[in-house]
């Protein structure tokens, strides 16, 4: 039986696609032929990567009327093409590249490249990848570099721990952060020259008191002046890479407050902060007309289990493929903290966790998150409301909820007999 489609047979009349390098971009255009209908032009032209060169690249095309202009996401060099164009106000395709590789066999050049990629792209055969507005890209810009700068400040602080280590100087055994009020003031003083183990200890702040004399054992090593060189400079670089980190948060702040509405409904999940607010907006945006449902959100990030099947069988392991590294990180940053909650989503990995593992229950919970924020976001007027840690329980019958406890407690060793409580 024919059953009808949503696809619909369309090709693009006017169309260009671009093979990207560092240097070079080899752009193939293809416009109908108004001398012989059903027949196509093809001019296929190099560029270079200057911005003069592609300004006339963008004039050529809409001197042929070119309406979409796809290229493939080839590094960072994708993006001056693209931002320039979509100035220009084409409509600006960025597709993936395993979407459009040459059928095997053929010889491969950037011209073929460009020439497969613009005939694929005029009939249709392709999706675009999600780049978000100006606005979007600019604030991911600055929370993927505040990432970055994280990371760095954590592998110096690293560096410091290890130098320590090196000088037999035992600080981190007894305190659980060396970076602390207490920490970074024996740690000038150790730069400073002092080296009594009791003068050092005395220098503890707070609860850390309690434990001087373990202090004083810590503090017995061989720190010489060499070692006191390298802290002061790993120190130093710790502290410019936190103003650096508080600059970029203020910068952060500015950038969001256009869309800080948003940003508090999304900081009431379990375990979203302010920071994860902000990253989760800079890497999906606030415009859900890109993804129809949850599903496609969830797909697009990846946090979604792959299909495979052939011959009638399913195959693979459930794995869901690599999506966007930074908002994966965070999801599962909040997936932990969810875990810590007394809430429906710390729950739910709880369950799961107990039964499949702490990775799928990273997963499942990312989605579950993925889910609310994509109600939340579709809908300005939608708030977050927990359905509470017994949600789960509320849902389970009384019979099979007897079945479980009783199941883990002979699992337990114990001989388990039911008699009703008197009533």
């Amino acid at each position: 039986m024919l059953e009808e489609t949503q696809d619909r047979e369309e090709i693009i009349e006017r169309v260009a696609a671009l093979d990207i390098g560092k240097a070079e971009v080899v752009c193939c255009l293809r416009v109908p032929d108004e001398a012989n209908p059903g027949r196509r032009l093809q001019e296929v032209r190099t560029y270079s990567t200057m911005t003069r060169s592609l300004a006339g690249m963008a004039e050529r095309l809409r001197e042929l009327g070119v309406t979409r202009v796809v290229m493939e996401a080839t590094s960072d060099y994708w993006k001056p093409a693209f931002y320039l164009l979509e100035a220009y106000g084409f409509d600006t395709w960025l597709v993936n590249a395993r979407d459009v590789k040459h059928l095997p066999g053929r010889p491969k050049t950037d011209r073929l490249d460009a020439v497969w990629l613009c005939k694929v792209a005029e009939r249709q055969m392709i999706r675009p990848s999600f780049v978000p507005p100006p606005p979007i890209r600019e604030l991911r810009d600055l929370t993927r570099y505040r990432v970055d700068l994280v990371a760095a400040a954590g592998a110096e602080r690293n560096r410091a721990e290890k130098l320590l280590e090196d000088a037999q100087i035992k600080l981190s055994v007894v305190a659980s952060d060396i970076f602390g009020t207490s920490g970074r003031a024996m740690m000038a003083a150790l730069i400073d020259g002092q080296r009594d183990p009791k003068i050092l200890a005395q220098l503890a702040r707070s609860r850390l008191r309690s434990k001087i004399p373990q202090l004083e054992e810590s503090f017995v090593g061989r720190f010489t002046d060499h070692h006191g060189f390298l802290l002061a400079k790993m120190l130093a670089r710790v502290d410019a890479i936190n103003a650096d980190i508080a600059e970029v948060d203020a910068r952060i702040e500015a950038h969001i407050a256009p869309f800080g509405e948003a940003a508090v409904r999304l900081a009431e999940i379990p375990g979203v902060g302010p920071a994860a607010a902000h990253a989760i907006i800079a890497e999906i945006g606030l415009d859900m007309s890109r993804f129809p449902t949850p599903a496609h959100l969830a797909g697009w990030a990846r946090f979604a289990p792959g299909i495979k099947e052939s011959a009638g069988r399913k195959k693979g392991n459930g794995s869901t493929g690599h999506g966007n590294p930074y908002l994966a990180r965070v999801l599962g940053q909040i997936a932990v903290s969810a875990a810590r909650t007394h809430t429906f989503l710390g729950e739910r990995y709880r369950r799961l966790a107990r039964r499949r593992g702490a990775k799928r229950a990273i997963v499942a919970v990312g989605r579950s998150v993925l889910t609310i924020i994509w109600h939340l976001l579709h809908d300005p007027e939608a708030r977050f409301h927990d359905l509470g840690a017994a949600f789960y329980d509320t849902r389970t019958s009384t019979e099979r909820r007897k079945r479980n406890h009783v199941r883990h407690l002979e699992a337990l060793g114990f001989k388990v007999t039911l008699e009703p409580a008197a009533a």
